[in-house]
């Protein structure tokens, strides 16, 4: 009897009952969302920087894990100390650049150190780096702008002629001339990171120890284990954003739930009387009001699914290089997160609906 007569009055008031819904769906879908960007953009920046087939990375001190964040340039001589160390077989200086219009990091590239660490480049069209404002692109990037080998390009107020498309995965999806991008941002015989393969992977904690010696401030890092780096613990802030985007996502799933049940409440004032007046006990009250939550907060999750997905497919739609991980397990958060807000916003509601005196509630115009 209880699942009718909640069923009857979640679709007694079917605007209503939709918007609550929706403000749910949204809860959800913002939750996914915001995991899901943070999460795929760290996975795939992980995933390209450990494509660039070096075993080691050294960054200036402080440098965060974050290739967007790396800190001061360093001195390009350092490249010189690190080819004197036993078991260093190539290093490859590289500058980095935030390019704010695209959203995405440049790699300023000596061509031949860059290939002697990562194994060259493959190329779907196109040649090397030939001249200061040739410009090398990877294969997703040209699909997403359109554009070819031979075609020009605007960076950094520059325009940039696109020597080759290559294929992606290898650090950054734009890469210039070291020397150029050195000009641009003012960084003369700087590098952001210094990549370096050794003459074996097995010797990779013994050479680590070593750079220590010269370089005790600096970051090392091994590449093989740059994946389990990536991970929003280790970014500053971005913990407390993710935290924060969950929190008013929390916030409107409760505050939707609790204005509709409390004024569903006020509306039912009779009906209340009514079911109290036939010996429905407090108990039987709360759970009615609860369940409703719920079944509204199950349908919030459905719509909230379904609008991630096409959120994703709409974002990705407009920027083709964006990756947004969707997973089984936040979903299952999400959904939690909503059924919790859900029912903390109903409760004041449910308490309030049990304490209505059945005279008075029969009496209620």
């Amino acid at each position: 009897m209880i699942a009718e007569l909640v069923l009857r009055n979640v679709l007694h008031r079917p605007i209503r009952t939709a918007i609550s819904v929706l403000a749910v769906g949204v809860e959800v879908m913002l939750v996914v969302i915001v995991v899901g960007l943070t999460s795929g953009l760290l996975q795939d920046t992980a995933k390209r920087v450990e494509g660039v087939g070096a075993d080691i990375m050294l960054q200036p001190p402080s440098a965060s894990v974050f290739m967007a964040f790396s800190g001061a340039p360093m001195p390009i001589t350092i490249k010189d100390k690190l080819r004197e160390m036993e078991h260093i077989q190539a290093v490859a200086p590289v500058l980095l650049q935030f390019n704010s219009g695209g959203l995405e990091i440049v790699y300023g590239i000596d061509p031949k150190t860059f290939a002697e660490v990562s194994g060259g480049f493959v190329f779907h069209e196109g040649g090397e780096l030939a001249g200061p404002h040739d410009i090398l692109v990877d294969d997703w990037y040209a699909k997403a702008k359109k554009v070819k080998a031979g075609d020009t390009i605007k960076l950094f107020e520059q325009n940039f002629r696109i020597a080759g498309v290559v294929e992606h995965g290898k650090g950054a999806r734009l890469f210039v001339p070291l020397e150029t991008l050195q000009d641009l941002s003012g960084s003369r015989d700087k590098a952001s990171v210094f990549f370096i393969k050794l003459d074996d992977p097995e010797n990779t904690q013994m050479v680590m120890d070593a750079m220590r010696q010269p370089f005790p401030r600096h970051e090392i890092r091994p590449l093989k284990d740059f994946l389990s780096l990536m991970t929003s613990s280790n970014l500053p802030g971005l913990d407390a954003f993710i935290n924060s985007m969950i929190a008013i996502a929390v916030t409107i799933g409760f505050l939707v739930i609790f204005l509709s049940m409390y004024t569903t409440i006020i509306e039912r004032t009779r009906e209340i009387g009514v079911l109290k007046s036939l010996g429905a006990s407090k108990t039987y009250i709360a759970r009615a009001i609860l369940s409703e939550s719920t079944l509204v907060c199950v349908g919030g999750i459905v719509v909230g699914i379904a609008l991630s997905f096409l959120t994703k497919r709409a974002m990705i739609g407009m920027f083709p290089t964006l990756t947004i991980l969707i997973t089984a397990e936040w979903i299952f958060r999400a959904a939690a997160i909503a059924i919790v807000g859900g029912l903390l916003g109903a409760s004041y509601p449910a308490w309030l609906a049990t304490r209505k005196d059945p005279i008075e509630a029969l009496a209620y115009e």
